[in-house]
């Protein structure tokens, strides 16, 4: 379990044991509206799987608060502008919401994307019109790259921010909290 330098901040695996029900928990109109609205069941299920077999091609965590779930995070593989890259993407549920929460996450996350020592860089592809995710990104360290056209789910573009990571240029990860 990777923690942060809060020590009330850590990352978990991703599981059995409380994943589902976290999946559910953001499968709301408000917690999905920058990601093409509420999932099926079959869909969360899906989802769910997918995260649990993601195996050298990423990782996914429940982000715990003082021993709570507060949301997710992670990092899978993606193709972007003809390279292999490392993607991420978070949620943090309502009520840890305005605490850093996400921004914390983040920094531990470019540890583990770093740690995985397969790709160069990490990107995260927040829609332009979310400002909170956006904040996470500058917070978290990631340099924008400017506007691009994202297809998520399947079948939906939105304009996004490339907002980008460099992994391997020898600096330490940035500080959780700082």
């Amino acid at each position: 379990m990777e923690r942060s330098q809060r020590s009330d901040l850590r990352l978990a695996p991703w599981s059995e044991e409380g994943g589902p029900a976290l999946l559910a928990r953001f499968n709301t109109p408000e917690m999905t509206a920058h990601l093409g609205g509420p999932e099926t069941p079959e869909k969360l299920a899906e989802r769910h799987l997918r995260y649990l077999r993601l195996g050298d091609k990423g990782r996914m965590f429940r982000i715990t608060l003082d021993g709570e779930t507060a949301g997710s995070i992670g990092y899978w593989e993606t193709t972007w502008q003809g390279e292999t890259v490392w993607e991420t993407g978070w949620g943090v549920l309502p009520e840890f919401q305005g605490r850093g929460v996400a921004a914390d996450a983040a920094r531990l996350i470019i540890r583990e994307a770093r740690a995985a020592d397969r790709h160069a860089f990490l990107h995260a592809f927040p829609a332009t019109d979310n400002g909170a995710s956006n904040g996470v990104c500058r917070k978290a360290g990631f340099t924008l790259r400017g506007e691009a056209l994202i297809e998520y789910p399947k079948g939906r573009w939105h304009p996004c921010n490339d907002w980008r990571y460099a992994l391997n240029t020898g600096d330490a990860a940035p500080r959780a909290g700082g």
